[in-house]
C-alpha cells in the first residue's frame, strides 16, 4: 500500500496521563507510524459518561504504509501494550487511540469507520485537530476541521485547557 496520511486522536484518563500520550506516540513511531505533525495536549471533560476523571487529548498527523485494518491491530496492540484495561464504551481507560481520518477514505466496516462517525460532534477532537489541519477535508461532508470546530455548540470547548505540548 502507498504511503498514507492519517490523523490519529490520543486521550487518557487514568494513571500518568501524560506519560500514556507520550508512550503512544513512542510505541507507533517505533512501529513504522512517522509522527509529522502533535496538537498541544488538552484537559477536557469526559465525553458521554461523565462520572469519571478527566480527559487528556490530543491529535497527532502521521503517515503510514499499513492498511486501515493493519493499522487498528497496531493501535489495538498500542493500547494493550500500554495498559489499557478493559473498560465499558465511553468508560474510563489508561490510552485510547482512534483513527480520525485515512487519507481521503470512506469505509464503514462493523469493525471500522473512518472517518471516526463521532468526530464532528467532539470539542477534545476537533479543537487539536484544528491546530495541526484547519483546512482537512472531512471526505464525506467536505466540511474542512475548522469549519466543524466552528459549528459545535460552545459547551463542547468550554471546559476545554491548555495543558502542554509534547
Amino acid at each position: 500500500m502507498s504511503d498514507k496520511r492519517i490523523f490519529l486522536a490520543l486521550g487518557s484518563n487514568l494513571g500518568n496521563r501524560l506519560e500514556h500520550l507520550k508512550s503512544a506516540l513512542k510505541y507507533l513511531e517505533t512501529h513504522g507510524v512517522r509522527i509529522e505533525a502533535k496538537s498541544r495536549v488538552w484537559e477536557t471533560a469526559p465525553w458521554g459518561v461523565t462520572d469519571q476523571p478527566a480527559f487528556l487529548n490530543m491529535c497527532a498527523a502521521a503517515r503510514t504504509t499499513l492498511d486501515p485494518f493493519a493499522l487498528l491491530r497496531l493501535l489495538k496492540n498500542a493500547e494493550a501494550e500500554l495498559g489499557r484495561s478493559e473498560s465499558w464504551r465511553w468508560g474510563p481507560r489508561e490510552i485510547d487511540i482512534d483513527i480520525i481520518f485515512f487519507g481521503s477514505l470512506v469505509m464503514n466496516d462493523p469493525k471500522l469507520t473512518i472517518p471516526h462517525p463521532y468526530m464532528h460532534e467532539r470539542g477534545f477532537v476537533l479543537k487539536p485537530l484544528s491546530e495541526i489541519a484547519p483546512d482537512e477535508e472531512h471526505p464525506v461532508s467536505h466540511k474542512t476541521v475548522s469549519e466543524m470546530l466552528a459549528e459545535l455548540p460552545a459547551s463542547e470547548l468550554e471546559e476545554m485547557v491548555w495543558i502542554t505540548e509534547i
